[in-house]
């Protein structure tokens, strides 16, 4: 596995090389300094170029970055609609096992880029061109204060959509209860969850993209507790799982209405009431 000198010396002599290359800037986990260093974080790459088509005419010059296991094009796939406007990216797994998600960006739309992402870094900057960046930071990711509003939504849609799950599993339909654990009901839980670590942390810290480091802020039993919530293999299983999200949501959308004065909504003890006369039926 090439080493991160050995991948960022390659990145800035390309791009060192190529007219067409004016800017390059950096994003992402590497450039996160609350991010623990490991040989897993991607290189999230820019590249601000003066001539796009040049480089979505083949594939070619990636070659240049070493042999690939495989590559995605986000947006040049037809299942899922590209959402990046006029920029480009190549997702790039190396046989090596380092990762490139590269993104090719017209020189025209450099304050949009500069403006994307408060983590941004510039690598490379031929021209002098970008305005001098503050320190990277991950702000924009800090866990976000709810509204009251906010909160009595999440508390809404957790209980109501768990009778679902409740109604599936009574009807041996685990392709539907999962679904509704997973796309629904799990999101409302972690973001409960955050709230009340938000309370915490007066707000000031973020837990990754996808909750990936909520483990750090809880304590071992609601972590032991969480993880029984990804136990989904079979209608008892589910059951379970669905037993433990009530009683950790329950405990942190209680704790989050306490710390942020919120009323509490007087649907909770209904529901669970309810759920369990479907289990006993």
């Amino acid at each position: 596995m090439r080493t991160e000198n050995e991948m960022m010396r390659m990145i800035l002599s390309f791009a060192g090389a190529d007219e067409r290359i004016r800017l390059v800037g950096m994003e992402g986990s590497r450039t996160n300094p609350n991010v623990p260093a490991d040989r897993f974080r991607d290189y999230d790459i820019s590249f601000l170029v003066t001539d796009m088509a040049s480089f979505q005419q083949n594939d070619k010059w990636l070659d240049a970055f070493g042999r690939r296991a495989m590559m995605q094009k986000p947006e040049a796939m037809s299942l899922f609609p590209p959402e990046l406007g006029n920029w480009f990216s190549y997702l790039i797994l190396f046989e090596d096992g380092n990762k490139l998600d590269l993104t090719l960006i017209p020189l025209d739309e450099l304050s949009l880029y500069i403006a994307s992402d408060k983590l941004l870094t510039i690598l490379l900057d031929k021209d002098g061109i970008a305005p001098p960046l503050p320190a990277a930071t991950d702000r924009d990711f800090w866990i976000k204060k709810p509204s009251a509003a906010c909160f009595d939504d999440c508390c809404n849609e957790f209980w109501m959509t768990s009778t679902y799950i409740a109604k599936g599993l009574c009807r041996d339909e685990l392709p539907f209860a999962a679904y509704h654990m997973e796309a629904v009901v799990r999101p409302q839980l972690l973001t409960m969850l955050s709230w009340k670590i938000g309370t915490e942390t007066s707000f000031t810290h973020s837990l990754g993209k996808h909750y990936k480091f909520i483990s750090r802020y809880l304590s071992r039993s609601e972590w032991e507790m969480l993880v029984r919530t990804y136990r989904m293999d079979g209608c008892s299983a589910c059951w379970a799982a669905l037993t433990a999200a009530y009683e950790l949501f329950s405990a942190a959308s209680h704790t989050v209405a306490m710390r942020l004065g919120f009323v509490y909504p007087d649907y909770e003890r209904s529901v669970t009431a309810y759920v369990r006369r479907m289990r006993n039926m």
